[in-house]
C-alpha cells in the first residue's frame, strides 16, 4: 500500500510522495538547524528529518522530554526548510501539543513553514525520547481523534502524515502492532512502530502492517542497525538517523575541550547520556517532585 503522488511533485509532499512509490528506501538524516540541514543537501542526500532531540539538544541546550513548545519546532522547521531548498523535510510534531484542536493549528503552522511530512505520536504528554524508559500512552482512540484533526486540518492534500506508535516499551510488540494497524486503517500515510528491540520484531512489524512503514535507527538506542536494502525488501520506506550528525557534533566537541584541559562528564551511555549532558537528572527531579504532590493531594 504505498502513497502515490496526488497533485504536483512541486510540491514538498509532493517531492515525498514521488520518493514514497519507489521500491528503494529513503534515508533521511537527523537535522536541528541551518548547518546541519545544509550538510545533508551537500551531501546528495533526498530527504532530512527535523528531529526533536536534535533541536531540543542543539538548539535549546534541553532533554527531549517534552519541553519544547509547537512554535519553537515550526520556527525551526522554517530555517531548516530554508537551508533544505526543496529536499523534503521529515518534521517530529510530537503528540502535536494538546488536545486535537491543538494539533490542527500544529498541522496548519507546520504545512505553512513548508515541511513534507510531521509525525504524530500515541504517548502522553509530557511525552518522553522513544528510546527513554516509562512512557505512557494515551488510548487508541483518542490518538485516532489526533489523526483526525491532522487529516481534517491540510490544506496540502500532499503533507504525508506519519502515526507514531510507543507501544512497544510499555505494551509489548503485539500491542504495538495492533495499534499500528487501527492507525493505518485511520488513513495515516506512512507508520512509525518506534524502538523495535530486535529482528524479529523488526520484521514482524514489516509482515503485521500493510502501509508504508518508517524506522528510527538511533545510535545507542534500542533498534538494532539494519542493512538499507533489507529494510527496503521487508516494506520500509524511510529510515529516519537522528543522530547521524548530533552524535559526532557532541563527541568530537567533548575530544575538543578535552584538548584544551577540559574534564570529560561522566554519563550514561547511548540517548540517556546525551540527555544528560544537557539536565536530564535535573529536570526529571523537578517532574517527579511536582508528580509526587499531585498524588499526596498537596
Amino acid at each position: 500500500m504505498t502513497p502515490s503522488p496526488r497533485t504536483s511533485p512541486t510540491t514538498a509532499g509532493g517531492r515525498l510522495r514521488s520518493l514514497l512509490a519507489q521500491d528503494s528506501l529513503i534515508t533521511a538524516p537527523g537535522v536541528f538547524d541551518g548547518l546541519s540541514a545544509h550538510l545533508v543537501a551537500r551531501t546528495g542526500f533526498s530527504a532530512a528529518y527535523l528531529s526533536g532531540a536534535g533541536v531540543s539538544v542543539a538548539g535549546f541546550g534541553l532533554p527531549d522530554i517534552g519541553l519544547l513548545t509547537q512554535s519553537e519546532m515550526t520556527e525551526r522547521a522554517r530555517v531548516v526548510v530554508t537551508a533544505l531548498d526543496g529536499i523534503p523535510l521529515i518534521a517530529d510534531a510530537d503528540t502535536g501539543y494538546g488536545a486535537p484542536v491543538n494539533v490542527a493549528r500544529t498541522v496548519r503552522e507546520y504545512e505553512k513553514a513548508g515541511v513534507a511530512a510531521l509525525h504524530l505520536e500515541d504517548q502522553a504528554f509530557p511525552k518522553k525520547c522513544g528510546h527513554l524508559p516509562e512512557k505512557e500512552l494515551v488510548t487508541p482512540e483518542e490518538f485516532t481523534d489526533k489523526l483526525d484533526a491532522a487529516f481534517q486540518a491540510r490544506t496540502d492534500p500532499d503533507l504525508v502524515i506519519i502515526a507514531r506508535t510507543d507501544a512497544r516499551g510499555p505494551l509489548g510488540i503485539d500491542e504495538a502492532i495492533d495499534r499500528a494497524g487501527r492507525y493505518a486503517n485511520a488513513g495515516a500515510d506512512v507508520i512509525f512502530v518506534e524502538a523495535p528491540q530486535n529482528a524479529e520484531e523488526i520484521e514482524k512489524i514489516a509482515g503485521s502492517v500493510d502501509a508504508p512503514l518508517l524506522i528510527n535507527m538511533v545510535q545507542g538506542g534500542l533498534t538494532p542497525d539494519s542493512a538499507p536494502d533489507r529494510l527496503a525488501r521487508l516494506g520500509y520506506r524511510i529510515a529516519i538517523h537522528p543522530g547521524a550528525l548530533l552524535a559526532p557534533y557532541v563527541l568530537h566537541g567533548l575530544e575538543a575541550l578535552g584538548r584544551l584541559g577540559g574534564t570529560m562528564p561522566e554519563a550514561t551511555p547511548g540517548p540517556q547520556g546525551l540527555f544528560e549532558l544537557v539536565g536530564l537528572r535535573e529536570w526529571s527531579a523537578i517532574g517527579e517532585r511536582h508528580r509526587d504532590h499531585t498524588k499526596d493531594g498537596v
